[in-house]
């Protein structure tokens, strides 16, 4: 890759994370493709997971039925109805039981080899299981690296995004069916945003969040 690609490359990205703003308001009865909502989780699953655990799930919110569930779960809040679509990033517990078959493409890949994954497998086995708090953790972990990405994605496909922790996890759980093993982390707003929102607020001097050591 040249410098100047990679010069080209590292601008554009810094665009998109400079420009990134929280939507409050959306452009009503828009909607989104599937093969966009399909390639937003796609580029959001390239988020880093611990032993590429990818312990998340996403539930695209779209029709107006479920938007109003939703919206009943979201403390009434008027975005998940008007964003084009509302992710329901969730976290799974229990996923170390899953990750011989999880990695198991990264053998078949020649990217791993199957004395390091049956390593790995042990490894997050003995430091999981029956450790429901460090399951939680991750899954919590992941699924924000997973929603962060997300946000970035719609940010560069021209789309805009919020982040929304106000919501009944309970009444969410039972409403959209979710298993005993998965928790909703975020729900991340999708969509166009409308004329006159927010741009991005000041962020703190770099000198009062940063120490080199």
């Amino acid at each position: 890759m040249t410098t100047s690609l990679c010069r080209d490359m590292t601008s554009s990205l810094q665009e998109v994370i400079e420009s990134r703003v929280s939507v409050n308001h959306f452009l009503p009865d828009q909607s989104l493709a599937d093969n966009t909502i399909s390639t937003l989780v796609h580029l959001a699953t390239k988020a880093p997971s611990a032993y590429n655990l990818q312990n998340w799930r996403f539930i695209a919110v779209r029709s107006n039925e479920a938007k109003m569930r939703l919206k009943a779960a979201a403390m009434g809040q008027q975005k998940v109805v008007d964003a084009a679509v509302t992710f329901i990033v969730c976290g799974v517990l229990q996923a170390h039981r899953g990750l011989g078959t999880v990695l198991q493409a990264s053998v078949e890949a020649c990217i791993m080899p199957q004395g390091t994954v049956d390593a790995w497998v042990a490894q997050a086995a003995a430091a999981h299981e029956g450790n429901t708090e460090l399951q939680r953790d991750e899954a919590v972990r992941s699924a924000s690296l997973a929603a962060m990405t997300l946000m970035l994605a719609a940010e560069g496909m021209g789309l805009g995004s919020c982040p929304m922790s106000g919501f009944d996890p309970a009444a969410l759980a039972l409403e959209f069916q979710l298993a005993d093993t998965e928790f909703p982390v975020m729900l991340v707003a999708v969509g166009y945003p409308v004329a006159g929102n927010w741009p991005q607020k000041p962020r703190k001097p770099i000198a009062h969040v940063l120490t080199i050591v």
